[in-house]
């Protein structure tokens, strides 16, 4: 049985689960291929708590911890409405193959929904062919204004 429950930071079965997954999939090569550093497995849970614009979903099959999905609240100054930016997905080796990302992402939309946002948004690696496909089938796609000027692209500068 699968089951997608949108977890609760206070609760330390939902924070165990969700720093397992998380952590598997930093190993993961998707996911950096390192292990996550000790400030952020003890900082994460209690950094998460504080902040009323994060939202995490826990997929379990058989109630055992499967996935994850991990957003944040934004803000579209175009639309004048709130965002849902997915900023970790991640599906356990044992349970890929089973739908758990394409349902995830549906508790997204509906949360994103509940939410009011207008869009939903997310970053995926050039490489990360199953990703890809599974965001498609869930209707996302990249980006553009205008033709003209090409396609969105995501950077970033560490601090």
């Amino acid at each position: 049985m699968i089951e997608i429950i949108e977890a609760d930071f206070a609760s330390p079965a939902h924070a165990e689960a969700l720093m397992a997954l998380l952590a598997r999939y930093a190993e993961d090569p998707m996911g950096g291929g390192q292990p996550l550093p000790q400030p952020t497995r003890e900082g994460l849970i209690p950094a998460l708590r504080t902040r009323p614009n994060a939202h995490a979903l826990l997929a379990y099959v058989d109630n055992i911890p499967a996935g994850l999905l991990i957003a944040f609240e934004g803000f579209s100054t175009f639309q004048c409405r709130p965002l849902l930016n997915i900023h970790d997905v991640a599906v356990d080796a044992p349970f890929r193959g089973r739908g758990l990302s394409t349902r995830l992402l549906a508790e997204a939309e509906a949360l994103a929904r509940r939410l009011g946002c207008c869009k939903l948004t997310l970053e995926v690696l050039e490489g990360n062919a199953p990703a890809k496909a599974s965001y498609r089938k869930s209707g996302f796609d990249g980006y553009q204004l205008d033709p003209a000027m090409g396609r969105a692209q995501f950077w970033e500068k560490k601090l």
